[in-house]
């Protein structure tokens, strides 16, 4: 989890708008297997260690179905302290019937499902990362077919919900606009990209890691970002190094004609796609 710390810039919490909180909440408690930190209303606040917000979702008025052709989210990806864990979470999907995708990535084994709402949901672990490496020293992923058998396999223990450790590690979202994506998070928020599909995906990250940003074309998003009320992505948080950092970043985005918006100790961006996004300290 070093590639989480202070030294490096990631993303630390999710916040979705969804349709029913209820059957939401039912489905994060159960299925993936977080617990309510905080509820007031119709939003709830959900963690692993009872203090550290992972991710929020809120119910907004008069919801609207998640649009096809929009920016937004891809998924937001839950990063498990360990193979095993992962192997636990496998069993317990398997037990529980839900739909569910699987992907050897090289750097880390991947699992992929949806919630009600159709928001994408990765739950991984990674390997160690100095196999991640070619030869030549490039970060190598791929998209291979999962060995479930050795995973279940690795499992040691029933699933009793998301174990401590567990953290968000990384987002994957639509844009509409590969190049003006990379300047924003590249030469804005002070990412690297690690790897690309060339005019379909970039994959960026602070302090070596294979992602904690990715940003795809691959549902061909419209410069429209969706409604107040659409369910889906509304928005993320990165956390920076230190306040001295964070000054630099708001600098450059501004230096690169992005708007950055203060609203108390909180300062708010948009990416070019119009993904809205908190910088934190």
């Amino acid at each position: 989890m070093g590639f989480h710390r202070r030294l490096n810039t990631f993303v630390n919490v999710v916040s979705l708008k969804v349709a029913q909180l209820e059957r939401s909440l039912a489905f994060y408690e159960k299925i993936i297997g977080f617990q309510v930190l905080e509820r007031t209303g119709k939003r709830a606040v959900l963690g692993v260690d009872g203090e550290t917000p992972l991710l929020v979702i809120e119910q907004p008025t008069h919801p609207l179905p998640k649009g096809t052709h929009n920016p937004g989210l891809y998924h937001f990806a839950i990063l498990l302290p360990t193979r095993a864990h992962l192997g636990s979470f496998l069993r317990h999907i398997i037990e529980e019937k839900v739909q569910l995708g699987a992907s050897d990535h090289l750097v880390s084994e991947a699992l992929y499902l949806s919630d009600s709402d159709g928001n994408g949901i990765e739950v991984y672990a990674d390997r160690p990362a100095s196999t991640w490496r070619s030869a030549s020293g490039e970060i190598q992923m791929t998209t291979d077919q999962l060995q479930a058998e050795s995973l279940l396999a690795e499992a040691k223990e029933t699933w009793n919900g998301l174990p401590p450790g567990t953290i968000m590690g990384h987002i994957h979202l639509h844009v509409s606009d590969l190049e003006k994506a990379r300047q924003f998070y590249c030469d804005g928020l002070g990412f690297d990209v690690v790897f690309e599909f060339p005019q379909q995906a970039l994959f960026m990250s602070t302090g070596g890691y294979h992602h904690h940003i990715a940003v795809n074309t691959w549902n061909r998003a419209s410069a429209t970002k969706p409604s107040e009320n659409q369910v889906g992505l509304q928005w993320f948080s990165i956390l920076l190094p230190s306040e001295e950092t964070r000054k630099q970043v708001i600098d450059n985005l501004q230096r690169l004609g992005f708007s950055v918006k203060q609203e108390g100790h909180h300062y708010h961006t948009e990416d070019p796609s119009g993904n809205s996004i908190q910088l934190h300290t």
